[in-house]
This record gives C-alpha cells, sequence and structure tokens, in this order.
C-alpha cells in the first residue's frame, strides 16, 4: 500500500482523500486569511499523499474491516484521514503558541 508504483487507481485515491480531508479541515477549523488557507491545504494534502497508505492500514485493522475493504477504499479512509488531522492538531498547536507568544516581549537578537 505504500509503495509508489504506478497504480492508478491507489494514486487516484490517494490523492481524492488527501484533497477531502484538507477541505474537510479548512471548513471544520476556519483560517484566519487566505495565505493561512493555502499553507493548511496543501500541508494537508502533501501529508495525505505520504501518510494514506499507512494511516488507512492502520485505521482497518484497528476496527478490524482490512478484509472487507478493498486497498482503494483503504488508501482514500487513510489519506483523507491523515490530511484531515495533520493540520487541524498543527493549526491548534499554531494557535495556542500564538496566543501565549503575544504578551510577552521577547528580547531582540
Amino acid at each position: 500500500m505504500t509503495d509508489f508504483s504506478p497504480d492508478g487507481g491507489l494514486w487516484t485515491a490517494r490523492l481524492l482523500g488527501a484533497v477531502s480531508g484538507a477541505a474537510i479541515s479548512l471548513a471544520y477549523f476556519l483560517p484566519k486569511d487566505r495565505q493561512e488557507a493555502a499553507i493548511r491545504f496543501l500541508t494537508g494534502v502533501a501529508t495525505g499523499i505520504i501518510f494514506g497508505g499507512p494511516t488507512g492500514l492502520w485505521i482497518a485493522v484497528r476496527l478490524d474491516v482490512a478484509t472487507t475493504l478493498s486497498g482503494s477504499e483503504i488508501m482514500l479512509m487513510g489519506s483523507a484521514s491523515a490530511s484531515l488531522c495533520a493540520w487541524w492538531g498543527l493549526g491548534v498547536l499554531g494557535r495556542i503558541s500564538a496566543r501565549w507568544g503575544a504578551g510577552k516581549n521577547l528580547p531582540s537578537p
């Protein structure tokens, strides 16, 4: 599942899942501006493409549905999940650190 062979079906599922997860993460946790939206979307797509296979296998095994789903379904599920979770977690951490760091005067170098 994590190989980079030219199987079009798995690559399509990987890309669709990554784009879907990135779009859902934008709707679920709204960005402040266009730049943040673009960065979050591209981060989500890249994460979904890279980690879609292992994430899908992990979820399928944990839910005990690995034998009932096809490879494309597992890839789609994994890519969407990885894409959604990647930026959602990073976005929350970024906003928390921005709040904590906003009131502090840091020494200049």
